[in-house]
């Protein structure tokens, strides 16, 4: 899969999701994510009161995990406007669900990505014993 067909799975989903009160958001962030085997799956961002919302690549990552795959080829996430290069607390979150996601293509433009290894380079690793 091309990464201009992983930005437009995004595109399919983002836009205004209605919610509670016009002060909360959902859906202004999308992303799209290929794994290993093949499949696509997709997540829209949460951003509600008191830090509790999240972003579109952790909801993607859950649709992955409920079809019990884990290893990501390459990710993207859109704004309406452009192309979002993942927070920090995402970027680990593609680590620690797999180890094997450091060579993860994280797209920041429709031509250009790095690997979760540049991005991350300073990865937080727990402590043996």
């Amino acid at each position: 899969m091309s990464a201009k067909k992983l930005i437009e799975e995004a595109h399919k989903i983002l836009g205004e999701y209605t919610l509670s009160s016009d002060h909360y958001s959902a859906g202004s962030v999308a992303a799209a994510l290929l794994t290993s085997q093949g499949n696509v799956y997709t997540g829209i961002n949460i951003d509600i009161a008191c830090g509790i919302g999240f972003c579109a690549e952790h909801s993607a990552i859950a649709e992955m995990l409920k079809n019990r795959e884990t290893q990501i080829e390459m990710i993207v996430a859109v704004s309406a406007d452009s192309i979002r290069p993942p927070c920090g607390r995402c970027r680990e979150l593609l680590y620690q669900v797999d180890a094997k996601n450091i060579h993860t293509k994280v797209y920041l433009s429709e031509e250009h990505y790095m690997s979760l290894d540049e991005l991350l380079p300073h990865r937080w690793k727990p402590r043996a014993g």
